[in-house]
């Protein structure tokens, strides 16, 4: 009886330690219309994660709160900032994406995008259909971080 008992006890507890991981599909951003996977930037909290139950973690919307909300899926450098309307994404970025900018020389982006509404030393903003894509460069003028979102130039807060 003592055996059953502690045979029963360590088997409850190894099952217990099983736990099946939440599958994503592969992230797929199109840039030229501001969507990963056909969600939006604009898109809310639950939508989001209801598509992508894989997230790494979430923030509830307010403005009491960091950023404002969020999800984020630190672990595919990928993060939407739902109350301010954009979309991070980072360059180590796991997902396709339907333009090469990540890595791109600054040179290239022309042939691309066009000209950039604004411009500085270490970013570029494009005016697209959907809003505004921002885009980061490296120390050695390549794209490092882009950011979509459904606001225009005047009216894009990013979460710094």
């Amino acid at each position: 009886i003592f055996f059953f008992c502690l045979a029963l006890l360590f088997g409850t507890t190894v099952s217990a330690q099983l736990v099946v991981k939440t599958k994503c599909p592969e992230f797929e951003v199109d840039l030229l219309n501001g969507t990963v996977n056909g969600i939006k930037c604009s898109d809310g909290i639950e939508y989001i994660k209801s598509k992508f139950p894989c997230f790494t973690s979430s923030e509830p919307e307010g403005q009491n709160t960091t950023c404002g909300g969020g999800v984020f899926f630190k672990d595919r450098d990928l993060f939407f900032y739902t109350l301010r309307n954009y979309v991070e994404i980072g360059e180590k970025f796991k997902g396709k994406l339907s333009l090469p900018l990540m890595g791109a020389a600054r040179s290239r982006l022309f042939s691309m995008l066009g000209n950039p509404k604004l411009k500085d030393d270490n970013w570029e903003a494009y005016s697209l259909s959907y809003g505004t894509l921002l885009l980061y460069f490296s120390k050695a003028g390549r794209v490092n971080r882009i950011i979509m979102s459904s606001e225009g130039t005047e009216t894009l807060r990013l979460c710094n």
